[in-house]
């Protein structure tokens, strides 16, 4: 017996197939990895290097001459640190150098030299506190200017105040033998003040020399 056709379902399209009927649904895969994201900070790190390294390629490299001159500057500043204690020591060892046996002469150079003393401990004058605190410019890095700076101020303190208190104490001694022995600190004060002049022309001169400036270094008695 031959069974009657079922229902046709749907609509009938072209090459065989179902015509109308939907495509089957395939859904889209997701990879099992997260996505993730650069941190906002990690571009702003980013930025910030590549602007430092524009600015840095723009750095101005300072001429010799650009040099010369902050070397003078710098001379400039080291004269006007050191030269109210550096006149104190010039004047000690002058009135010294005068004073006979008048008393009151003598009494003058011990008043003299106590003062040039005082003025030349940082804590009694500004300049030798603001010499403490000087920065050498960048420019002059490669000659080490910074030992120039620690040694004018060991120059003033203690040198120079421990000259000028040594030309206090022998005008004050009251006997010839305490004289010769206050004498003798005096001399080896003076050694060792300009033992330290000396540390300080030794860098200054180089740089003169390297830069070909005219200058000089600070005017220091001893």
């Amino acid at each position: 017996m031959t069974m009657p056709p079922g229902p046709v379902t749907g609509r009938t399209g072209p090459a065989g197939g179902r015509p109308g009927a939907d495509p089957p649904y395939v859904p889209i895969r997701r990879t099992g990895w997260a996505t993730h994201r650069t941190p906002r900070w990690v571009l702003v790190a980013i930025a910030l290097v590549a602007v430092g390294a524009v600015l840095v390629a723009l750095v101005h490299k300072p001429s010799q001459a650009e040099r010369a001159s902050d070397l003078r500057g710098f001379l400039s500043d080291m004269n006007y640190d050191i030269e109210s204690c550096a006149g104190g020591v010039g004047e000690s060892l002058s009135a010294l150098r005068q004073a006979g046996t008048d008393a009151s002469e003598i009494q003058d150079t011990i008043s003299i030299a106590n003062q040039g003393a005082s003025n030349c401990e940082p804590a009694n004058n500004l300049q030798i506190d603001d010499l403490e605190q000087y920065q050498v410019t960048e420019s002059l890095a490669s000659f080490h200017l910074g030992s120039v700076v620690t040694g004018l101020v060991n120059w003033a303190a203690p040198d120079a105040v421990n000259v000028q208190t040594d030309v206090a104490t022998m005008l004050s001694a009251s006997s010839p033998a305490a004289k010769a022995k206050d004498m003798a600190a005096l001399q080896q004060a003076l050694r060792t003040l300009n033992a330290q002049r000396a540390a300080v022309d030794a860098p200054i001169n180089a740089a003169i020399k390297a830069l070909s400036a005219h200058a000089s270094p600070p005017t220091l008695p001893g």
